[in-house]
């Protein structure tokens, strides 16, 4: 909890001086290695210390997109009250966190949701919104008003491939609406990071190229996201095409070398490590083999019921509607998630896969060769 509560302390500090907040976080990453390194051997090092909360808002959504079940079959209908998120933020702030992070289903549905913005940011929370971004031309002004300064946005392509996966057609142009009406009306005082989700149709030399003239179209970070084997409202599609099979290996290894060189030459808009991207291909293609610990015990997940989680996949800690979040937080039972999440007693997953490797002595090593 010390650490999270640092962390909020010297945020503000450190804008305007990217030096001394990249050698921060490599001092943060150097520390966590060895904590890791030692909690391989004495588990109980290891205990809850949360810095980012993630709300789905809404189950909601207005696309259908291949790989995702919300607003198809999970969690229909639901969606959080605003009250409910009010004492939600509150007890987070007060247990250390200081990033929110507020999504779906599609976040931007959600009649509240510039409310919900505009208390999280008077906390002093660093809070962004994920959305596909097709009614940002119709949100971006009462986001803006509410405190909003950086979003991600989800993404599977350009075009006809954008269509094709979220079976919506004319989406895609909305989202360049979307898009256009940010930068006409905020110019880059709204930082905005694309997350380019990895997967089957997505992971190959000529969609990431697409990919990234639209990150350069509009001054986009360029983030990464890895195909989600274990989340629950993710699904491989009616013909299993979006997982991968065992020959898509060369074309995954062609993509991460030129993952590799776009950071290189392009080092601020990509935020990921260099031994991450070296990593996407054992990432893909091993799936839950892939045994990286997990510092989930920085995390914790609500879902538009009221669930709360260490993360999107499991390790269970309440639920909203009959407890508040600060009853469920530092006990015996978070101590032990954060235990077993760290164990990999889980599914195992890919999220949170670069600060994973960050903090994994050996894979730093194996891939910073």
């Amino acid at each position: 909890m010390i650490g999270s509560r640092l962390a909020r302390i010297l945020r503000p500090h450190l804008e305007g001086h990217p030096g001394i907040k990249k050698a921060l976080q490599e001092t943060d990453f150097a520390v966590a290695r060895t904590r890791h390194a030692l909690a391989s051997v004495f588990p109980g090092l290891i205990r809850p210390d949360p810095r980012q909360l993630t709300v789905a808002v809404t189950a909601a959504c207005n696309l259908r997109c291949v790989g995702c079940r919300y607003g198809r079959d999970f969690m229909v209908g639901e969606r959080l009250e605003l009250a409910l998120v009010r004492d939600l933020l509150d007890d987070a702030r007060e247990a250390g966190v200081n990033r929110v992070r507020l999504f779906g289903g599609e976040p931007l549905l959600h009649p509240q949701l510039a409310d919900m913005v505009r208390h999280a940011c008077a906390l002093g929370m660093d809070t962004y919104v994920t959305t596909n971004g097709t009614l940002l031309a119709e949100k971006i002004d009462e986001l803006y008003e509410a405190g909003l300064r950086w979003m991600s946005i989800g993404f599977y392509g350009v075009d006809e491939a954008y269509a094709a996966y979220t079976q919506r057609a004319g989406q895609y142009e909305k989202l360049v609406r979307g898009l256009e009406a940010v930068r006409s009306r905020y110019g880059s005082q709204v930082s905005i990071q694309l997350n380019y989700v990895l997967l089957r149709p997505t992971t190959t030399r000529a969609a990431l190229q697409a990919a990234w003239a639209f990150a350069e179209r509009f001054d986009l970070y360029f983030h990464l996201d890895l195909y989600g084997y274990s989340i629950p409202f993710f699904t491989d599609g009616p013909e299993r095409e979006v997982g991968f099979r065992p020959e898509d290996r060369p074309e995954v290894e062609a993509v991460a070398q030129e993952l590799v060189r776009l950071k290189e030459a392009h080092p601020q808009r990509i935020p990921h490590a260099v031994e991450f991207l070296r990593s996407v291909p054992d990432w893909l293609m091993l799936g839950a083999e892939m045994r990286v610990p997990c510092d989930a015990y920085q995390l914790l997940w609500v879902g538009a019921n009221g669930d709360v989680q260490l993360c999107d996949v499991t390790f269970p800690l309440g639920n909203l509607k009959t407890r508040r979040l600060r009853e469920m937080l530092f006990d015996a039972g978070h101590r032990q998630a954060c235990r077993d999440a760290f164990q990999l007693k889980c599914p195992n997953c890919t999220c949170k896969v670069d600060s994973r490797i960050r903090k994994h002595g050996p894979s730093m090593r194996r891939y910073g060769a």
